[in-house]
C-alpha cells in the first residue's frame, strides 16, 4: 500500500509516489534509536581478548636527533628592498 499508482485527480494527472503507512514513520525512528543505542552501548562493552592489565604497548619513535635541515649550514641571503628611500602609506 505504500505506493500510490498513476491516476487523475481533477482532471490533473498525479504521477506514481510514494505514501508512508499511518504510525510508519513514528516506529521506524524508534527502531533507529533503538539501533543506534545497541551500537553505542556495544561499542563501550570492552574487548574479549588481551591480558586485561588496560594498557596498550607504547608507540616506538622514528625521529633522528639531531633535527637537521638542508641549507641549515649555509643559508639563502635574506632579502634586500627593491627601493633605498622609505615609502609612506600614512597619506594620500
Amino acid at each position: 500500500m505504500p505506493w500510490v499508482e498513476e491516476h487523475e485527480r481533477g482532471g490533473t494527472k498525479v504521477r506514481r509516489y510514494f505514501r508512508w503507512a499511518p504510525g510508519a514513520k513514528r516506529d521506524l525512528s524508534i527502531l533507529v534509536v533503538l539501533g543506534l543505542a545497541a551500537v553505542g552501548y556495544g561499542g563501550t562493552a570492552g574487548s574479549a581478548g588481551g591480558d586485561g592489565s588496560g594498557s596498550a604497548p607504547r608507540p616506538t619513535s622514528t625521529a633522528t636527533y639531531p633535527v637537521h635541515f638542508e641549507g641549515w649550514d649555509d643559508p639563502a641571503p635574506a632579502p634586500r628592498p627593491t627601493v633605498s628611500y622609505p615609502i609612506r602609506f600614512d597619506h594620500r
